[in-house]
C-alpha cells in the first residue's frame, strides 16, 4: 500500500504552545546551526528591561503571556496593566499588577493614560487569523493596534516594542515581519526615539546589525512550528508625534 507523509497544523492553546516551544529550541540548539528563533526571547526582554523607568507611573504589557516584563516593571515601581487574549497564567502574584483578558482593539481604556507601553514581539500578530483564537482575519489589525497604543500613551509617555523585521511579508498563520513597506506604515504617529537591529548572519546566534541589512533579511517560514522561522529583530524606543 503507498503510504504518504501529510503535514497538518495543529494550534495549540498559548501556554502549551510555550512550555513545547522551550523543549524544541533546547533540542535545536544542541544539535543544530541550522537559522532559526533561538535567543530571540533574551534578546528582547533585555532591551526592553534595560529602558524601563524608575516608577512610580502606569505601565501595559501588551500580549503578556507568562508576565516576565510585568514583573520586571512591577520591580521598577510601576503599576502594570498585563492583557493578553488568553487567561492569566502568571506563576507568581505581585500588588502593582493587575490582569485583563480582552481584544485590545475592543478594550475600554482610558486615553493618555500610559507612561510605558511594553509591546514585545506581539502587535504583528494581531488580526492574523489562525493563532491565539483570532477567527476573523484583519488584514491592518497590527496598525488598528499602533492607533490605540497612540491613543493610551500619555503626551510624555515611552512605548519599548520589539518586532520581526526583514523582506516584508506575511507568515501566516504566525507573524508578519517589517520591511521597508510595511514598517514605515507600523511607526505612522510615533517618532523614534531609538532604534537597533539584530540579525543571525552567518550562524545561529544573534549580533547587532545594521538598520539596511536588517531590511533586507530574508525571512523563511515553517509549517508547524513557528520557533523553526526566522527573522531579523528591530528593537525601538517610541514617542507620540504631537
Amino acid at each position: 500500500m503507498l503510504m504518504k507523509r501529510v503535514n497538518l497544523p495543529v494550534y495549540l492553546p498559548e501556554w502549551a504552545y510555550r512550555g513545547l516551544r522551550s523543549v524544541r529550541r533546547g533540542l535545536h540548539n544542541s544539535s543544530s546551526t541550522k537559522t532559526n528563533l533561538s535567543g530571540d526571547r533574551e534578546v528582547e526582554w533585555s532591551f526592553i528591561i534595560s529602558r524601563l523607568p524608575q516608577g512610580p507611573g502606569q505601565a501595559l504589557d501588551f500580549g503578556a503571556s507568562f508576565g516576565n516584563l510585568s514583573i520586571a516593571a512591577a520591580r521598577r515601581g510601576l503599576h502594570v496593566l498585563a492583557i493578553d487574549l488568553e487567561p492569566e497564567r502568571f506563576p507568581w502574584k505581585h500588588q502593582n499588577v493587575d490582569f485583563l483578558c480582552a481584544d485590545l482593539l475592543k478594550a475600554e481604556l482610558p486615553e493618555k493614560s500610559f507612561d510605558v507601553i511594553m509591546n514585545c514581539s506581539a502587535v504583528e500578530h494581531v488580526g492574523l487569523r489562525g493563532r491565539y483564537g483570532v477567527a476573523v482575519e484583519e488584514s491592518d489589525g497590527d496598525l488598528a493596534a499602533m492607533r490605540k497604543f497612540r491613543e493610551l500613551l500619555k503626551l510624555s509617555g515611552t512605548m519599548l516594542m520589539t518586532i520581526p523585521c526583514g523582506q516584508d511579508a506575511a507568515i501566516a498563520p504566525w507573524h508578519r515581519v517589517y520591511g521597508p513597506q510595511r514598517l514605515p506604515k507600523l511607526l505612522a504617529g510615533f517618532d523614534v526615539k531609538e532604534e537597533e537591529y539584530w540579525s543571525k548572519p552567518g550562524e545561529n546566534r544573534w549580533q547587532l546589525s545594521s538598520k539596511e541589512s536588517a531590511l533586507a533579511y530574508t525571512p523563511t517560514g515553517h509549517p508547524t512550528d513557528p520557533t523553526l522561522c526566522s527573522y531579523a529583530i528591530g528593537c525601538f524606543v517610541l514617542a507620540r508625534n504631537g
